[in-house]
């Protein structure tokens, strides 16, 4: 049957219909993935996922050659399983590569498949024997498909069946539970009664390989067509089996029989069953034709009058008009600005989303779309519990590994040398081992976890060990500490300034806001959301706004600048943006004239690439009042600019400014509403520190439907090369092609000019002159050249929509955050972005290059992954946020060390030198007159250790020894308990009481000790050594003093050598320990609670 006629997704709605009505099993069959994908969204949408599977190929299309997806892989594998031994119907998308490959019978299915179910008698060791059998790799942590490990009664699969891992628990030799976990976290998620555990049948059983999917559908199954003209076409040029054989198994194609049917084979295979063609030109000569009269969504240019009188004319004419929409925001946003247009109730809202809009004629119903209304493009989202995480984790990234440089607190910078089990006064203690200069040796209680850190400096050198006992490390300590208190009082200073002066009040949205805010091209993220809200209650407000912006390459600031602009322009004031280079105010220029096109608003620029005259001539206009927004270097800073009534600066990286231009923006800022942008990220743990010295709303979050940009690894190969050249210039688009050497940058334009003599070709470097540099680089935006050949200087700011594909030279080079700037600069537009990473040949990378190649690769998505990978920009956001010089000092002491005699400093500075001047952020737990100690050492002769035998990897131990050191509460007890039964088993009676470590410490803390010691059955806590400490004038160390005259507990105080501490008796326990000091935090702050309990 042939069906006409249907346009947009009216194809969803008529199968979706029709399997409601038949409840037949239903097989979609596209040309591609991509048009499969988005009929998938559409029906999941309409029916839930359910009833809907998405059948891909094992194999994924590089440049030039094909890869096995282990992704792609399991999702086969499941939904083959799935049909095998669920009837019930269901709807099937696929697509012509993956329905013409080849897969198992279900009768072989079954004979290479083990099946375990709850209470089934098996042992571990004949489950281990099979596993490897089927070819599974041993590991600690199972991460991806083909994995087990064991630990104790517990064994840990991924089969290729399921997108989750299965925890299976042995209780002897009988399974006593089976449990699906999620990878990131390890931890369980859902109980099952059965598994069926299945190996990668390509590498284990390729011979048995030679079946059609179709051969697991009843006959009465109907086939829907989409474009099969094209699809023959398609699955010839895919399935060049050579190159796709020797990727996956490394040898020659001859020993192996064919992947795929042919065409010829498939169209035979889909004749057996019902046909429904919705291709123009039908494959199969049809018996009966059936025409819709429907039509696509019209295009309105984002012009909301023409979109408004389109929605009333069908209104009128007697048709149900339908919006959807996923947000309720963007249906909120459109009725406000047709309201403001003058119209009412124009449309129904379904908070649901379909690919393309349709007008149906016949049953007189119009679809609309949002993101067709917006020009949005639209991304589809194939459901994937799995998705690859073989890249660098933080997990990962934070361990400590024998070898690495840490720093102690107190003692500075050492190398770890592991955990060391040691006998004290008979009792097996573990310890960790650090080794300093000479060879001098410290060892560390695990209690004192928390004074240890990994060294991160941001700076590829390798730091200096400090020596033992000498004071240099304490002295260096506080000499970057009162620097640090100088460059935080002038920042906080600024800060008090501005809250004490006077600034204008905005006034509320106007009509016209909403509508610009509504024409983005992407949708809000919930962090631009709470951004754009807090900019204008800024702006609203009497007091002078200084806010930070701050999010990555591509997460929507400039947006954020535009909305606020506007605003300003709106109240009638005029507003200055200043950038640190001419191309990016030129570049500013292009994209606040494209946003504000449609609205009143005059905007103009002013840098060295204009003309005296025309300089002239935009400042006159400026003083006139003539310009609303002024874009400029720091010239617009200079004596000669005046502003008829300025009430808006926006400062784009801020940090790239010199002191002069630094200093005129003080005076300028102090009663002007600043909005300052930038790229590097804040350290989070930086982020509270800064609180009432700094607005900060911070951008985590990437557009909800961009692009997803492709990343590649290669080996330099010209074939490579070429292919990526083509397939960018073919599509109207330009390429960055990176090569960080200079000395012999002109041989790659050589090269390239032979590969691609058709090319425009020029070259781009920071030791050319600035202003040859900037004709090179405006040549290149206008469109002057196809390739532009630079080294890293394109890594800042450079924004070209038309540049998508950036193919960077020597990549294992380059550090995870630069890899990340440089990508940034592909993928700005609507347009799918390509990023090739060229290495030599893999065999000479470092396996440190590897990972950081892969992290990339895996990371294709921008933002979150990044935020884990990236502590590096976290070091050099720190340095930009206050000031360069920042890194030496970082260098010095190591990032964790900075941060916390930052926090002290600040946390100094407003108790002394601000007191009362700023507006502090409301503590939820907020204890009186808390004067308390920093932090407190733990020494203990006690067992309290995880056994080598519950957790054999060191890694693993010292991991969660600092997840135990932090506990504070029952509640994360009780947290860390569920998550050890779950990972490891039963918990060790040695672990159990080390879990009171963290609640002991905090109490001890908030009460003022900062050193307990708990020996031979005795606790002694020391307090604060300061004897200067206004803690001794506190009423909290007074109240221990009562409690310590009331208790009967046989407590003495004592002081030895200008030390205070305070002997207790008779603590054979941590319980007992922790119990006590519960019962003084209670007495100190005269807190009549329940007693807390301990683990036990």
């Amino acid at each position: 049957m042939h069906l006409k006629g249907l346009a947009g997704s009216s194809q969803s709605l008529l199968v979706s219909a029709l399997f409601s009505k038949t409840k037949t099993p239903i097989v979609c069959l596209f040309k591609d993935k991509e048009s499969a994908a988005y009929f998938h969204n559409d029906l999941s949408g309409l029916f839930g996922a359910d009833k809907i599977m998405f059948f891909p190929s094992s194999f994924r299309k590089k440049l030039t050659n094909y890869e096995a997806d282990n992704h792609q892989l399991v999702q086969r594998t499941e939904v083959i399983s799935g049909l095998k031994t669920d009837k019930s119907p269901t709807i099937l998308i696929t697509y012509i590569e993956a329905f013409a490959e080849k897969v198992i019978s279900p009768l072989q299915m079954e004979e290479q498949s083990i099946c375990i179910r709850k209470g089934e008698k098996i042992s571990s060791a004949f489950l281990e024997e099979v596993l490897f059998e089927y070819q599974f790799e041993y590991t600690d942590f199972v991460t991806v498909p083909g994995q087990f490990s064991r630990r104790g009664s517990i064994v840990d699969i991924f089969s290729f069946s399921n997108e989750k891992p299965v925890r299976i628990d042995f209780f002897g030799d009988e399974v006593e539970s089976i449990r699906f976990f999620d990878i990131e976290s390890q931890l369980s998620i859902s109980t099952l009664e059965s598994i069926v555990i299945t190996p990668d049948f390509q590498i284990t059983c390729p011979q048995f390989i030679e079946t059609s999917l179709m051969s697991f559908y009843p006959e009465e199954t109907i086939i829907f067509m989409v474009d099969s003209e094209t699809s023959g076409h398609n699955l010839n040029n895919f399935s060049d089996e050579p190159r796709i054989r020797r990727k996956i198994y490394g040898e020659t194609t001859e020993d192996h029989l064919p992947i795929f049917f042919s065409w010829d084979d498939c169209i035979k295979t889909i004749e057996q069953f019902s046909i429904l063609d919705f291709s123009q030109i039908p494959l199969f000569t049809c018996k009966q034709i059936i025409e819709f009269n429907t039509s696509s969504q019209p295009l309105f240019n984002k012009k909301f009058d023409l979109l408004a009188s389109e929605l009333a004319e069908k209104k009128e004419k007697g048709y149900k008009v339908f919006l959807l929409a996923e947000n309720q925001v963007q249906a909120s946003r459109l009725n406000s600005i047709f309201e403001d247009l003058g119209f009412q109730q124009l449309f129904t809202h379904l908070p649901i989303a379909l690919h393309e809009g349709f007008i149906d004629h016949d049953t007189l119903t119009a679809i609309y779309c949002d993101h067709q209304i917006f020009e949005r493009y639209h991304r589809y989202k194939i459901r994937s519990d799995f998705a690859k995480k073989e890249a660098i984790t933080l997990h990962e990234f934070l361990s400590l590994n024998p070898g690495d440089y840490i720093v102690h607190i107190d003692h500075g910078i050492g190398v770890f040398a592991g955990l060391e089990k040691s006998e004290i006064n008979g009792k097996l203690i573990e310890q960790i081992k650090l080794v300093y200069k000479d060879n001098d040796v410290l060892y560390v209680s695990l209690h004192n976890l928390h004074k240890i850190s990994k060294y991160k400096s941001g700076e590829a050198t390798s730091p200096k060990l400090n020596k033992l006992g000498t004071g240099a490390w304490q002295q260096l300590k506080s000499r970057t500490k009162s620097r640090i208190k100088d460059i935080a009082r002038d920042l906080i200073n600024l800060y008090a300034l501005r809250l004490e002066q006077k600034g204008f009040a905005f006034q509320p949205d106007s009509y016209m806001q909403n509508e610009l805010e509504a024409s983005f091209i992407y949708e809000d993220t919930a962090d631009q959301v709470k951004a754009t809200t807090d900019i204008k209650r800024d702006m609203e407000s009497d007091i002078p706004m200084d806010r930070l912006i701050c999010g990555d390459v591509g997460f929507g600031k400039t947006e954020l600048a535009v909305r606020a602009a506007f605003k300003a322009v709106a109240d009638n004031k005029q507003v200055a943006i200043l950038v640190p280079t001419t191309i990016l105010a030129l570049q500013h220029f292009y994209t606040f004239s494209d946003r504000l096109r449609n609205f009143p608003c005059s905007i103009d620029h002013v840098s060295r690439l204009r003309s005296a005259s025309e300089q002239k001539a935009a400042i006159k206009k400026l003083e006139e009042g003539k310009t609303d927004i002024i874009i400029g270097t720091h010239k617009i800073l200079g004596k000669e600019i005046r502003f008829k009534d300025l009430g808006l600066l926006v400062i784009d990286e801020e940090q790239k400014f010199g002191v002069a231009a630094k200093e005129k923006l003080r005076t300028l800022r102090v009663n002007v509403d600043t909005l300052t942008l930038t790229a590097t990220p804040i350290p989070r743990t930086l982020q509270f520190s800064l609180m009432g010295a700094r607005d900060l709303s911070i951008l985590n979050t990437p557009p909800p439907n961009r692009q997803p940009m492709v990343t590649e690894i290669h080996t330099f190969n010209e074939e490579v090369i070429k292919a990526a050249v083509d397939k960018e210039i073919e599509r109207g688009g330009q390429v960055f092609f990176v090569h960080n050497r200079v000395q012999n940058i002109a041989k790659i334009k050589i090269m390239l000019l032979k590969l691609c003599p058709y090319a425009r070709i020029i070259i781009g470097h920071g030791q050319m002159k600035p202003g040859e540099l900037e004709e090179t680089m405006l040549s290149f935006i206008d469109g002057s050249y196809d390739i532009l050949i630079a080294t890293t200087i394109i890594e800042n700011g450079l924004d070209i929509p038309n540049a998508n594909t950036i193919i960077i030279n020597d990549a294992q080079n380059y550090g995870l955050s630069d890899l990340h700037q440089l990508r940034g600069r592909v993928g700005r537009s609507n347009k799918k972005a390509f990023c090739y990473l060229l290495t030599p040949n893999p065999a000479m990378l470092s396996d440190d290059a590897r990972r950081r190649l892969k992290a990339i690769e895996t990371f294709s998505e921008l933002g979150s992954g990044f935020n884990i990978a990236m502590q590096d920009l976290d070091i050099r956001g720190a340095g930009n946020l206050l000031g360069g010089e920042q890194s030496g000092y970082i260098a010095d002491i190591g990032f964790e060390t900075y941060r916390k005699i930052l926090n002290e400093a600040i946390s100094e500075l407003k108790e002394s030198d601000f007191k009362g001047r700023l507006m502090e952020p409301e503590s939820k737990n907020k204890v009186p007159e808390l004067v308390k100690a920093t932090e407190c050492s733990i020494e203990t002769d006690l067992e309290l250790f995880i056994p080598e035998d519950y957790v054999e990897s060191m890694t693993e131990r010292l991991k969660l020894y600092r997840e135990i050191s932090g506990i504070e509460d029952e509640a994360q007890i009780e947290k860390i308990k569920t998550e050890l039964t779950d990972v490891y088993g039963k918990i060790p009676i040695e672990t159990l009481k080390l879990l009171n470590v963290g609640i002991l410490r905090k109490y001890a803390i908030q009460a003022g000790f900062e050193r307990l010691i708990l020996k031979n059955r005795k606790m002694i806590a020391y307090f604060i050594g300061d004897m200067e400490s206004s803690y001794y004038s506190t009423n909290a160390y007074k109240r221990i003093l009562e409690w310590l005259m009331q208790n009967k507990m046989g407590a003495g105080l004592k002081e030895s050598k200008s030390k205070l501490s305070l002997t207790i008796d008779k603590v054979p326990s941590i319980e007992r320990a922790s119990k006590i000091m519960l019962d003084i935090y209670n007495y100190v702050f005269e807190i009549n609670t329940a007693e807390e309990p301990t683990a036990s």
